[in-house]
């Protein structure tokens, strides 16, 4: 692993009276301009930004005066719960009579709206359907939805195909013509801002007058905007750290729903001390977990209840679902590592871009598959698992330098006939093909990763702000970098990297390597922590410098706060 500082941009923005530190922080981050470090809601760039948001709110306008019935259809994701949450929270808070949610179940129906789920919606007997996290790219099935009678609002963040589905509205920030400033947000952003639209409609209209109902504080659904915008990875840009701040301070402060709460007393995570980094890591993968290995109406379901008791109760089955993902990734891991080892290549002669597939693997953790590998290989991977029928389904993971959904999109131009279906945006996708084609078909997606990138790419590399001064490595300096945030995808936390001496190591639990350092040239004693180290490799006792790349962490055990390293990397000097 090779450690690079951060480059900074020739000319330094002015930030207003911040702290050098941060004003390089924030710099090398690319933020331009101390506006961009508003995190108020008033902040938010206007809802009248977006393409089709006028037609969508006078569907949705009619919907509610006519009390017609509306479906919410979701994805079976962290991003596609959170959303289908906050539309059916914010339609039944605006007076509509009649909300309901469905999701199409990963293993029988795959994503999106399909024909297929359109039949399962008319079950329900609904007027209009609205699509959450998902429609983009659903032509056949909104064509279906229409032939049946049924109005059609698609919401999506996703890339769209040549061609747009012909709903009644479609609003996506990602669509032609759209010049919304900000192409960054998730399925539950783009939802929430069509809501708001919608209540400034009905207020203008005189809606909350005439049927004597209180004006929603949509605000309140912020808890449910930031767990979706951080755990579906989407670019922290300006418009989505408001959001994500705003719903971070409501947690923290307790005014958020009880399904959140319950999820974070399961994962032992007190809310008090939230970051973003725990909707990611601690509260999104169990959420996840049901639609991975069941469900996801399970964690709607908890989003949804008011009931402390009954999120509690669906929080723990969750949490067991995530137990469950956690020992199937292991088995699938170990299996990937096998066929790997079985190929005899070293790495550097793996292909570009790796694929790997096996009839056994479940199709709900190939995403997490792909990422550990993407993680361990420094370069994309999709991992495929049977789907039935001779078709195989895959779900890809890039690295920095190539679009992944682009790069499908060139595989299908130059290949026609091997790609059945795929979608997707810059580091996550997902496709369908025929067993029968996987060999072609990692051949050409190999070739395309070799047109894009050099073997430089390749190279696995961690990029540092620096190193810090023995005065800088304080509780302070945590705590005020805890506050700066939120960090997250293409807004990382502050990495740093130096050389310790080091007094204490030792293991923890099976994999995590606990160490008592001291900073060069000082008598400051610090803790430090690497987690899922190389137990074959660590503790060493002959080791006694280190190079760490770390993040700074605030440890509070039995009341006391102490300063910790949280080690990304470490190698003796």
């Amino acid at each position: 692993m090779r450690i690079e500082t951060r480059p900074l941009p020739d000319v330094m923005p002015a930030l207003g009276e911040l702290p050098p530190l941060l004003s390089r922080l924030y710099a090398a981050r690319g933020v331009l301009s101390e506006t961009e470090l508003d995190r108020r809601l008033q902040a938010l760039l206007p809802y009248s930004g977006l393409r089709g948001i006028e037609q969508a709110v006078a569907v949705l306008e009619s919907a509610l005066r006519e009390r017609r019935s509306i479906l919410i259809v979701g994805d079976f994701d962290a991003d596609g719960a959170t959303a289908s949450s906050v539309a059916v929270l914010a339609l039944r808070q605006l007076g509509a009579a009649q909300v309901d949610y469905l999701v199409p179940n990963r293993f029988e129906y795959g994503y999106g709206l399909t024909p297929e789920i359109v039949e399962v919606a008319l079950t329900r007997s609904p007027d209009l359907l609205v699509t959450v996290d998902n429609g983009i790219s659903s032509i056949d099935g909104v064509a279906a939805a229409k032939a049946a009678g049924l109005q059609v609002v698609v919401t999506d963040h996703h890339l769209p195909g040549a061609e747009l589905p012909r709903a009644d509205a479609i609003v996506n920030p990602s669509q032609p013509g759209c010049d919304f400033a900000s192409k960054a947000m998730a399925g539950v952003g783009v939802i929430f801002y069509v809501m708001l639209a919608l209540r400034a409609a009905l207020r203008e209209s005189g809606w909350f007058v005439e049927t004597g109902r209180a004006e929603p504080n949509l605000a309140e659904l912020l808890d449910l905007v930031a767990l979706g915008t951080v755990a579906d990875v989407v670019p922290l840009d300006a418009n989505n750290r408001i959001m994500v701040h705003q719903g971070l301070a409501r947690i923290r402060a307790g005014r958020c729903r009880p399904g959140i709460r319950a999820l974070l007393e399961v994962a032992g995570r007190p809310r008090e001390r939230l970051v973003s980094t725990d909707l990611g890591f601690i509260v999104g993968p169990r959420l996840n977990a049901a639609g991975r290995l069941d469900d996801i109406s399970l964690g709607i379901e908890c989003l949804l209840t008011e009931d402390e008791g009954l999120a509690l109760d669906m929080a723990r089955e969750l949490d067991g679902l995530n137990r469950d993902r956690k020992a199937i990734e292991r088995d699938m891991q170990q299996q990937a590592l096998k066929t790997l080892e079985a190929m005899q290549l070293d790495e550097q002669d793996l292909p570009f871009g790796l694929c790997l597939f096996d009839a056994e693997w479940h199709q709900g953790v190939i995403g997490i598959l792909a990422s550990r590998l993407k993680e361990r290989f420094h370069r994309p991977v999709i991992a495929f698992a049977d789907a039935g029928d001779g078709m195989i389904k895959g779900s890809a993971r890039s690295i920095a330098g190539l679009h992944i959904r682009d790069a499908l999109d060139a595989v299908a131009a130059r290949h026609p006939n091997l790609l059945n279906k795929f979608g997707g945006h810059a580091m996550a996708a997902g496709m369908t093909l025929r067993e029968a084609d996987f060999p072609a078909f990692a051949e050409a997606f190999d070739a395309e990763v070799r047109r894009q990138l050099q073997p430089a790419d390749l190279a696995g590399r961690l990029l540092s702000d620096g190193q810090l001064e023995a005065t800088e490595l304080s509780l302070e300096m945590a705590a005020s970098l805890r506050e700066a945030g939120p960090w997250g995808q293409h807004f990382p936390e502050p990495l740093f990297h130096g050389e310790f001496e080091v007094l204490q190591q030792r293991l923890v639990g099976e994999r995590h390597l606990k160490m008592v350092l001291r900073v060069a040239a000082s008598a400051e004693v610090l803790d430090a922590i690497a987690f899922n180290i190389d137990p074959h490799v660590w503790p060493d006792p002959a080791v006694q410098r280190v190079l760490l790349a770390y993040t700074l962490d605030i440890n509070e055990f039995r009341g006391r706060r102490s300063l910790q390293l949280m080690v990304r990397h470490l190698e003796p000097c």
